[in-house]
């Protein structure tokens, strides 16, 4: 039976890693292994001066096994695919994270993070994704297709599957595209916004990006714009 692993950044209590944890549980024996607060945009990074803290959690699906970590998603793979399992995992499951990780983001990504962590660590690898919107009609039609497609694929220690499920209702989705490649571009373009000077002359900024769809062609970016699934293989380059 498949020794499956899932993380996430959202945290454990997020519904996108119980939907994942109940489609994957149809595929092997599930542990899941996530933070205990939101993690977001912390790419990569693990810990490394602090104890991590691992506790059991009670998780709302039938027979998978639960535990809140106080580290990072990446921290997550490692402590829990090395230490906590008895045994490694055949194939992590990274998500399924509230906002897509394309293009550019991918580089912020802890969702990614963890996947390419599991990556190095041996394990197959897959990051989720989804809109950050209320509609998930195509990633409950899509995802456990993609699930038994995927799940026992692994590029090396170097690359991870990276899914992305647009946020429309399911009779506007126009389908799957493979072999997505990763955008340069982002949805949003960086900018900051002046809020605050102080007389000392200390300045306070807040983001204040500016939305973008102008994708190029054969991108998960595109795919995600033209309302498809994207499915695209991504190199670790850090």
């Amino acid at each position: 039976m498949r020794k499956i692993l899932i993380t996430n950044d959202d945290g454990i209590n997020a519904p996108g890693i119980i939907r994942l944890a109940k489609a994957a549980a149809k595929l092997g024996e599930v542990w899941v292994i996530a933070p205990e607060n939101q993690r977001s945009a912390a790419s990569h990074s693990i810990i490394l001066r602090e104890i991590v803290k691992i506790k059991e959690h009670d998780f709302p699906v039938k027979d998978v096994k639960a535990y809140a970590c106080s580290g990072t998603p990446a921290d997550c793979v490692r402590v829990g695919g090395l230490s906590v399992m008895p045994y490694r995992p055949d194939v992590v499951l990274s998500g399924i994270n509230y906002g897509y990780n394309v293009a550019g983001d991918i580089q912020y990504s802890a969702t990614a993070g963890a996947a390419f962590e599991a990556a190095y660590q041996g394990f197959g690898a897959i990051a989720l994704s989804e809109d950050s919107g209320k509609c998930h009609e195509v990633t409950d039609a899509y995802l456990q297709e993609l699930l038994e497609e995927y799940i026992d694929v692994k590029y090396g220690r170097d690359k991870i599957i990276n899914i992305n499920f647009p946020g429309c209702p399911l009779s506007e989705c126009n389908g799957v595209r493979r072999d997505c490649y990763a955008s340069i571009d982002s949805f949003y373009h960086a900018r900051y916004k002046l809020v605050e000077t102080k007389e000392d002359g200390t300045r306070f900024y807040a983001v204040d990006d500016i939305y973008n769809e102008d994708a190029e062609e054969g991108t998960d970016f595109r795919a995600i714009v033209d309302k498809y699934v994207s499915v695209g293989i991504v190199r670790n380059i850090s």
